[in-house]
């Protein structure tokens, strides 16, 4: 039996079904027949001649009111002009489904719709719609599935009024005001994306705003006079931010800056709501979007719509867009039945995080957080950072200074495979004295590890400087676990647990996985390669398709951002101890998730790198978060990383390929090079590329 949500999904598809045209080519056909150039019928129409072209040649498709107005020019000319050997009578509506509404692969003419005589030749063949034009060599952008949405999730648009979507589709969009251009995108332009769980909500249209589009618009061409990117707006008194407010619109309260929400209250189930991207203020950061900024609309697009398609469409930087993925696939409320009215009405979706923010154990917090202000906490916080561990020189042995290289490898995502099956809290801390440690209970644990011996030339597994503990700290349960699993007796003095326990991060994981390995093979790395041809492959991939490169970056900082926004830190000068500030309101604001997933992905490296010393003899020269050194007889991978007799990689140790947690060639530098570093007191791994590879956990 049809659910509710799905008998409305299907009232909703009739309801947006637009009027049917002839196919492109017979459109061209048709004006050249009456004598009208491409101009004329422009100027009829009030639009461009390029969007005529576009209409004519399958790139586009036109809106209503002007598709209503083509409809009838075009009926008036099939019944004056019909096609040799067809009846004239023949109805243009009945040529062609709507090449813009509906998928190709359910173009089919129904029983009761209208048909031509038997006796009429056959159709010239349909192109195939402005959505379904891939080309070969961008094959990584899907069309659009869902009927609401033919014209995938966003549009770059161009000062001349073409904006630019999914798969080389253009549209016209003749505003010339931001309001107009709102009321053109939920109205006319087809944008949109459907929701992730069935609990959620479809993504909002975005327009990305190039800078001629922005200062046709009335918009600056940049924004100047902050110190921060993040507060860059528009004021109050800008004529366009006043025209949004005549026109009876709202901003959101982070303003009109580089991502503007624009949006009235919802009318029934419809959302009304537009996102607005400006390229000129600074809103795809270079490090997360290399080159995107300075790509041709049409590649702009490309790179969003993929990343929207695959990751979710972009709401900010790809911190916020990794923060609002959790959310997106874990709403946080679902329908229930009211046991007294027997109405419908939200109620708590199990296993996410709810809709109301949740304040942390005290170690769990930051110095500055209210829970610790207020109640003078001097008990010690966590310290669940990545590793940042260079080995003491003296501990270098003349063997290993001998070998010519030093070899960097790079886990792939090391943090998003660390939030793989990760049980994480979801409910608010209790607090516990002398409790037996658990190794199952996420929490945060008061215990001493100062017992617990490590080689030396290996970091500790307990600290992000690879110090070896000296007194109780507060540490995540993995780590605690990690010094069970070393053979070692634990006995915590208090914890902060938590009694309602899952898989929170679980589909944040399998979305962003397949993204990645799906843009990786985009990219000519692909799963079925052995590892010389998986380091050839990645020496050359980012020079494949700079688009898809691009795309790639962006999910990757996805992830680090994503997991850097649960801990997001105070913004601005203005903030006072003590005072909550505006990430606090979110219950995604979960500095112990944080914690678990640094945790677990640091005891992940230090496993690996204690099975490495077993099987090679290997001892790594430094660490930085998912990034480790080796001194290296050869200036690859595979001149040390250990292998079976019969060639396969030996399990436990690092293994090379394309999946999250495997790795992949970092840098090579000589072994010089990297002494001489350590002796500086610098870390090779933040070198070893040949740059300065800063950690970038998100905003």
């Amino acid at each position: 039996m049809a659910s509710e949500e799905e008998l409305f999904a299907s009232v909703d598809a009739l309801l947006n079904e637009e009027p049917h045209l002839p196919p492109p080519a017979e459109r061209a056909r048709l004006r050249e027949a009456a004598g009208i150039t491409q101009a004329r019928l422009a100027t009829a129409l009030k639009t461009t001649t390029q969007s005529v072209k576009n209409w004519e040649n399958g790139r586009s498709e036109p809106k209503s009111p002007r598709l209503d107005a083509y409809q009838r020019l075009l009926n008036g000319w099939a019944a004056k002009y019909p096609a040799p050997g067809s009846a004239p009578t023949a109805s243009v509506a009945a040529m062609a489904p709507a090449a813009s509404t509906e998928p190709a692969a359910s173009r089919v003419e129904t029983a009761d719709a209208p048909q031509a005589p038997a006796a009429a030749p056959a159709r010239p063949a349909i192109r195939p719609a402005a959505t379904s034009r891939r080309p070969a060599t961008k094959k990584a952008a899907q069309p659009a599935a869902d009927p609401r949405f033919p014209h995938g999730p966003l549009a770059v648009l161009d000062g001349d009024g073409c904006a630019y979507g999914v798969d080389g589709i253009v549209l016209d969009c003749p505003a010339t005001t931001i309001p107009e251009l709102v009321e053109w995108t939920l109205r006319e332009s087809g944008l949109g994306a459907p929701k992730l769980n069935r609990y959620g909500k479809d993504s909002d249209p975005l327009i990305v705003l190039t800078a001629a589009a922005a200062v046709k618009l009335g918009l600056p061409e940049r924004l100047e006079g902050h110190e921060q990117r993040r507060s860059l707006r528009l004021p109050e008194d800008h004529p366009v931010v006043k025209q949004v407010v005549k026109a009876k619109w709202r901003l959101t309260q982070r303003g009109f800056g580089p991502w503007a929400r624009i949006y009235r209250k919802a009318q029934g189930r419809e959302r009304q709501c537009v996102q607005l991207t400006i390229l000129s203020w600074g809103a795809l950061d270079e490090r997360s979007w290399p080159g995107v900024s300075e790509m041709e609309p049409a590649d702009i697009a490309r790179v969003l719509s993929v990343y929207a398609q695959r990751v979710i469409t972009p709401r900010g930087s790809t911190a916020v867009s990794g923060l609002e993925l959790m959310t997106a696939l874990r709403p946080p409320t679902r329908a229930v039945r009211d046991e007294a009215s027997g109405n419908w009405v939200p109620g708590h979706n199990p296993g996410s995080l709810g809709t109301e923010p949740m304040d942390p154990a005290p170690p769990e917090a930051t110095p500055e957080h209210p829970v610790v202000v207020t109640s003078g906490w001097r008990g010690g916080f966590l310290n669940e950072e990545a590793y940042q561990w260079v080995r003491p020189v003296d501990l270098l042995t003349d063997e290993e200074c001998t070998l010519p290289y030093a070899v960097g490898l790079d886990l792939n995502t090391a943090f998003l495979a660390a939030a793989a099956r990760l049980v994480v809290g979801l409910s608010a801390p209790d607090h516990f004295v002398g409790p037996k440690f658990n190794p199952k209970i996420p929490g945060s644990w008061l215990v001493d590890l100062s017992h617990v011996e490590v080689d030396p030339r290996l970091p500790s597994p307990f600290t992000p400087d690879g110090t070896r503990p000296t007194e109780p700290a507060w540490y995540q349960t993995h780590t605690v676990a990690y010094a069970q699993e070393l053979g070692y007796n634990v006995e915590p003095i208090e914890a902060y647990l938590r009694r309602e326990t899952g898989a929170y991060l679980d589909p944040w994981h399998d979305r962003l996985k397949n993204a990645y390995v799906d843009t990786l093979a985009d990219l000519g790395v692909t799963k079925d390669l052995s590892d010389a041809e998986f380091l050839a492959a990645m020496e050359r991939h980012k020079d494949v398709d700079p688009a898809m490169a691009a795309v790639l970056a962006a999910i990757k900082a996805t992830v680090k951002g994503g997991i850097g926004k649960l801990r997001e830190r105070p913004q601005g000068k203005k903030y006072k101890e003590g005072e909550r500030w505006p990430a606090l309101e979110r219950p995604t604001w979960r500095p112990d998730i944080r914690a678990a997933v640094i945790a677990k992905a640091r005891v992940n490296m230090h496993r690996k790198l204690r099975n490495m010393a077993t099987m090679t003899g290997l001892y790594p020269l430094a660490v930085l978060s998912d990034c480790v050194v080796y001194p290296s007889p050869g200036a690859s991978p595979l001149d040390f990383l250990p292998y079976a007799a019969s060639g396969k990689p030996q399990p436990g140790g690092f293994r090379l390929g394309p999946t999250p947690g495997l790795a992949k060639l970092e840098g090579v530098q000589s072994m010089l090079w990297a002494v001489d570093l350590m002796e500086q007191g610098y870390n090779p791994a933040r070198h070893i590329k040949g740059g300065d590879a800063v950690l970038d956990e998100g905003e």
